[in-house]
């Protein structure tokens, strides 16, 4: 197939992206992730996403596994023109799509997919004036370009997350090396577990979803911090193997979806930090009280670009404190991905609550947060909040000079003012006897000592401050 022909079925397919979908491409331009306006060089942002398709679903290990795509319309509102070519150069963006949800505190992920490559440019005006490039290989200063979800959709273009280095933009420019075939329907798609999507088990749920685009030119530009755009959609009827699900409301331009989490939770929050000479990753918080002298912390850490990726994650607990019900979700990779679908583990010890994933000597392949992907953490303390910096540990080796983890502005439990008031009624009496005798020989609720067992210790600590 000749070039030629290359470039005129292309522009076949970009024809049905704008008659699929870019009629829908409302969008709201924000300056997201301190990637604000047009910087210099190529800079390239989600300004819409304009559709979705569904496929049915599958079930996999007794669960039903729903697929879908979303459309991405790209904007190029940098300085320089965005290079476009066709694998297998990889001069092109590779398009992540993934889902979010916001239910009872908790902000998490429950779908992702493989990554669009992107493959030719057409030259419109959805973002503003179109200084157009003559050639589908290059998106011009000011244009974009629409993909509509069921070109996203297209199993054979979608790329494997594990050969990219979103940090850099770069990888392969012939995908899937070693990747089995996408299996029927679900293969490669977004793909979501329908019980996140049932209405009859998710009342007052929250739906957005997140695409993103990596770039190598607008990575070496320094303009990969605004690539993430978000857009609410609602879940209605189940047909043809899957709910339909609706787009709502307009994209947010230049913002993950984890931004939207303090604008349907006022108890939440969120920060930013950076990883030298790498990426970013965005932690939000959101506690309350559980009305009965608890507090529940729920976390959300998303990593938005660092090919480093994360390891671990750890939040400061004083001395005195109780620590329970802790908790961890991730978000499995699929259709041949590598990447290992094993839990982190978590302890409390040693003055915090940590999670932990696999080493990156022990394999490469070892479940870390890696980029376009959020992972939740959550616990319930018996003292109120304060102002903490978590801990990101880091999993890929460090350069000589570079840090082997990060810090994060937070929230974790204050000290306890009087750490054997176990109901925190003001008064140490029978109630707190109680509930330290029910957790007798666990870690739960009355280990006041804080060694890890509720014991003759922690009896000991309460009847001494009885009365207090």
């Amino acid at each position: 197939m000749t070039k030629t022909t290359i470039a005129l079925a292309s522009a076949s397919l970009g024809l049905a992206a704008i008659l699929l979908g870019q009629f829908n491409a409302s969008a709201v331009p924000a300056a997201g992730g301190d990637g604000g306006t047009a910087a210099a060089g190529a800079d390239v942002i989600v300004g819409a996403i304009p559709n979705v398709s569904k496929y049915g679903s599958v079930v996999v290990n007794g669960r039903t596994v729903m697929a879908y795509a979303i459309g991405t319309t790209s904007c190029n509102i940098g300085t320089a023109q965005l290079e476009w070519f066709a694998s297998p150069d990889n001069r092109h963006p590779f398009i992540p799509m993934n889902a979010f949800r916001y239910n009872n505190g908790r902000f998490e992920q429950i779908g992702m997919s493989w990554g669009k490559h992107g493959f030719t440019a057409l030259q419109q005006t959805l973002c503003g004036t179109c200084q157009a490039s003559s050639t589908g290989t290059y998106l011009g200063i000011g244009c974009s370009d629409p993909y509509s979800s069921s070109l996203n959709g297209g199993q054979s273009g979608l790329g494997t997350r594990s050969e990219v280095n979103a940090a850099t933009g770069t990888f392969p420019g012939t995908s899937n090396a070693g990747m089995p075939s996408a299996a029927a329907t679900i293969g490669r798609r977004l793909q979501i577990d329908s019980t996140f999507l049932d209405p009859a088990l998710n009342a007052g749920t929250q739906y957005f979803f997140e695409a993103q685009y990596v770039h190598q030119q607008d990575a070496t530009a320094g303009n990969k911090m605004n690539n993430a755009s978000y857009r609410p959609f609602t879940v209605g009827t189940l047909s043809s193997g899957a709910y339909t699900l609706t787009l709502t409301g307009a994209t947010i331009q230049q913002k993950p979806a984890i931004e939207a989490w303090p604008l349907v939770d006022a108890n939440a929050s969120i920060a930013n930090v950076d990883v030298p000479n790498d990426g970013r990753f965005i932690a939000g918080v959101s506690v309350r009280s559980n009305g009965n002298g608890t507090w529940r912390y729920e976390y959300a850490v998303h990593n938005l670009n660092s090919d480093r990726s994360g390891r671990s994650f750890s939040v400061p607990v004083p001395a005195g404190v109780t620590i329970t019900n802790v908790g961890f979700k991730d978000i499995d990779y699929h259709s041949g991905d590598p990447s290992s679908p094993t839990d982190w583990t978590s302890s409390v010890s040693g003055g915090a609550v940590t999670w932990t994933g696999g080493t990156h000597s022990q394999s490469a392949n070892s479940n870390a947060l890696r980029f376009a992907t959020m992972y939740n953490f959550w616990f319930d303390a018996n003292t109120a909040p304060q102002v903490v910096n978590a801990t990101i540990g880091l999993f890929k080796p460090a350069t000589v000079g570079a840090p082997t983890s990060v810090t994060v502005a937070s929230k974790g439990p204050s000290a306890a003012s009087n750490p054997a008031d176990l109901n925190g009624d003001g008064i140490v009496g029978g109630d707190d006897l109680a509930t330290l005798l029910s957790n007798w020989g666990t870690g739960g609720l009355g280990d006041i000592t804080g060694n890890g067992i509720v014991d003759a210790e922690d009896l000991a600590a309460l009847l001494s401050a009885w009365g207090s």
